[in-house]
């Protein structure tokens, strides 16, 4: 079994979503696909988009807000704000540290992460290990993307994948025995030019011709990132599970990156799990980055779930490419 330690675990959860909603039939009207060829592939009904004048520092703050509410503390409190994004609100400051701010943190240190869609659970792994270390004890990490704002909405193979959104979490001390039992990142980088937007950095700055070449949009290889994740996935639970010496009869929930149903049900079937096991809401926000595990999490909650004393396994993978998971005994009460 995982050994005895101070451990990390959820206290709070929330989330925030922008209100419009962009169904299939909105891409049937300006790109050559139907909805019946989206369901069918990606398991998506619509998502959400933030419009102009939104930016993704609001999503985390609301998000954040809702987190340090469900906690039950004041947001002096917390002593650090991890912000896993790729779309933050400009490249530098740390949107983290905007969030910071305006949450009324006054007590923390920020920054961002970024391991795409990886992110949150990367941010779990990197707040638990501060926590078990005994520098902090409060910490929120939050998952935000708007995938909006560097998707070509002319490009049918991407543009029907991605939605906008943000969750979050507030960590705390726990006894051994609950939180965060272990976990799992990796990174293979030969894979990095399968999922990359190119534009805004030192190797292609923004410049009229990066603009004209689409580089500031995201290029994606859908055939390997599939392939990728559907082994990926299955293979870093496993290994979370077995590091605290669990197996898959020991999960109660799986709470997967939210990018595609047939990832999804890969998955769950490499992880022989039924699908009352298994969570899922790509139907209604698509891809949504870092911020579709906290969502997701913050819905399982609130619809009865995820319940005290429960198993349950994170698992994402992402751009880099990267992967993640993390085996959580749930601590919060229902």
């Amino acid at each position: 079994m995982c050994m005895d330690k101070r451990r990390a675990g959820i206290a709070g959860i929330g989330s925030s979503l922008p209100d419009l909603v962009l169904t299939n039939e909105y891409f049937e009207k300006i790109v050559d696909t139907n909805d019946e060829w989206i369901f069918s592939r990606t398991g998506i009904k619509e998502r959400r988009k933030a419009t102009e004048g939104e930016y993704a520092s609001q999503f985390a703050i609301r998000a954040g807000q809702a987190a340090i509410e469900s906690a039950g503390i004041d947001a002096n409190e917390i002593e650090l704000v991890i912000c896993a994004t790729v779309t933050g609100d400009m490249p530098l400051p740390a949107t983290a540290s905007i969030v910071q701010h305006a949450l009324g943190a006054t007590k923390a240190a920020a920054f961002d992460l970024a391991a795409g869609c990886s992110g949150f659970v990367y941010g779990l792994t990197t707040a638990s290990s501060f926590i078990e270390s005994g520098m902090y004890s409060k910490i929120l990490v939050i998952g935000v993307d708007l995938l909006s704002t560097v998707t070509d909405y002319t490009d049918r193979a991407t543009c029907v994948l991605f939605g906008d959104g943000a969750g979050a979490a507030v960590l705390v001390a726990v006894p051994d025995g609950e939180g965060i039992l272990a976990s799992v990142l990796g990174s293979d980088g030969s894979g990095a030019e399968t999922l990359t937007v190119e534009g805004g950095g030192s190797k292609y700055p923004s410049t009229y011709k990066s603009i004209d070449d689409k580089r500031h949009f995201i290029r994606m290889e859908g055939r390997e990132v599939f392939k990728f994740a559907v082994k990926v996935m299955g293979e870093a639970a496993i290994e979370a599970l077995e590091k605290c010496g669990m197996t898959t009869a020991d999960v109660d929930l799986l709470i997967p990156h939210q990018a595609n149903i047939r990832i999804i049900d890969a998955a769950a079937r490499r992880l022989e799990l039924p699908p009352e096991k298994v969570f899922s809401n790509v139907e209604k926000y698509g891809n949504t980055s870092a911020a579709s595990i906290p969502i997701a999490i913050d819905e399982a909650v609130k619809a009865g779930r995820i319940k005290k004393g429960d198993t349950v396994v994170l698992v994402g993978f992402g751009a880099g490419l990267t992967w993640a998971a993390s085996v959580i005994k749930w601590g919060m009460d229902s």
